[in-house]
């Protein structure tokens, strides 16, 4: 198993945005700890651009942090493990695996939003807030995925907070809420947004919202993925210091459990 930090904020919005790079390198350590492997630090530019397109910092995003992405994933040898930086880091590695392994790859999207608008429909410019669009192959054709994931193959858990033009894509059936629709999955990509995560159990949130889990809700979730072929995972949108991280152990060892399964 591989472990990549990636340590970009250019795609989030918020106050805390700016914490990302720190809270990725304090969660990707201690990952590294108790999953027993090494860590590999991916260089992203801290730079901001400009919004191009109605997306904020897009040339940066299209740039060197998705050129050294790319680089770090080119014989990864095994299942990686990403660590962000804000959501949008999940485009190049899930990017990769549907490329790797086909039109049956599926995703299971743990996170508070839906990640599924495009740039004429954000609210913020945000890229983080695209990704998982993106991911089908829609919205701005810089970031579209090509292949992209299936229509249904991404299921949404632990969502709650959709934005209207969100509801209609579901409603059409490009990503699904009902985890039934995993069944036919032939490998598997988990993303973890830690803001699935109810505040009052983890405050290191980049952005917060009510109503969410608990650390061992989330933890039984994944080790309820154990049956599925998991070729990769990730996890973001952490602005923890080293020592708040620290409650995260049980939800990076059952990551480790899917990725290190037979």
């Amino acid at each position: 198993m591989l472990i990549n930090a990636v340590p970009q904020r250019q795609g989030a919005a918020g106050p805390r945005a700016g914490e990302l790079p720190d809270g990725c390198v304090a969660l990707a350590e201690l990952a590294g700890h108790v999953l027993g492997r090494p860590v590999h630090h991916i260089p992203q530019s801290q730079e901001l651009s400009e919004v191009d397109g109605g997306i904020a910092n897009r040339a940066v995003l299209t740039g060197p942090n998705r050129a050294a992405q790319l680089a770090a994933l080119e014989a990864p040898g095994g299942p990686v493990l990403t660590i962000g930086g804000d959501c949008g880091v999940e485009l190049v590695p899930i990017g990769v695996a549907r490329f790797r392994y086909g039109p049956g790859l599926g995703v299971a999207w743990f996170d508070a939003h839906a990640d599924l608008n495009t740039a004429s429909t954000s609210p913020s410019g945000a890229f983080h807030g695209m990704v998982l669009r993106s991911l089908f192959g829609e919205g701005d054709p810089e970031f579209a995925a090509a292949p992209p994931l299936e229509p249904g193959r991404a299921v949404l858990v632990g969502t709650r907070v959709f934005d209207p033009a969100e509801r209609e894509v579901i409603d059409r059936g490009l990503a699904v809420t009902s985890p039934d629709a995993l069944a036919g999955a032939e490998k598997l990509y988990v993303h973890v947004d830690l803001d699935v995560l109810d505040p009052a159990e983890f405050g290191g949130l980049n952005y917060p919202e009510p109503d969410g889990w608990t650390i061992a809700r989330l933890v039984s979730s994944l080790d309820a993925l154990a049956a599925y072929d998991v070729v990769g995972a990730g996890i973001t949108e952490c602005v923890g210091t080293p020592r708040e991280v620290e409650v995260l152990e049980p939800v990076l060892a059952a990551v480790g459990r899917l990725l290190q399964s037979p």
